[in-house]
């Protein structure tokens, strides 16, 4: 895996909005952030200008108008963070994150079921 720069919260929603909507304006990323942020256009375009500068996605410019496009794709994202937070909060321990998980009640039986499906099953690949 590349190195993927660090991502702010702000900069993960302006993110989950281009993955879903590869070639999106500004203008766009403006409209559908108006329902769920009471961001001003200029912090949105400045987010935008903040992710073009972590080469985190690119654009295509049409006329006037420029289309954006991730250059990282969501899941590499999840990863990346995902372990930051795993070495970051439980020191790398999966085992005392599901604990920790498990035992707050954070996590229903169903949960539970599925987990150990989904362990069950690494262990039958790496087996």
């Amino acid at each position: 895996m590349c190195k993927i720069p660090k991502i702010s919260n702000a900069e993960w929603e302006v993110m989950k909005i281009i993955w879903n909507n590869p070639q999106i304006t500004a203008v766009s990323i403006i409209q559908v952030l108006k329902n769920k942020c009471e961001w001003k256009p200029a912090t949105v375009k400045s987010l935008i200008n903040r992710l073009l500068n972590k080469k985190v996605i690119g654009f295509n410019k049409s006329g006037n108008e420029y289309f954006y496009f991730p250059l990282i794709s969501e899941d590499e994202c999840i990863k990346l963070e995902s372990q930051s937070f795993l070495d970051r909060v439980f020191n790398g321990s999966m085992k005392s994150m599901l604990l920790t998980f498990v035992e707050s009640k954070e996590i229903s039986e169903r949960d539970i079921e599925e987990l150990k499906s989904i362990l069950n099953q690494s262990n039958k690949k790496k087996g």
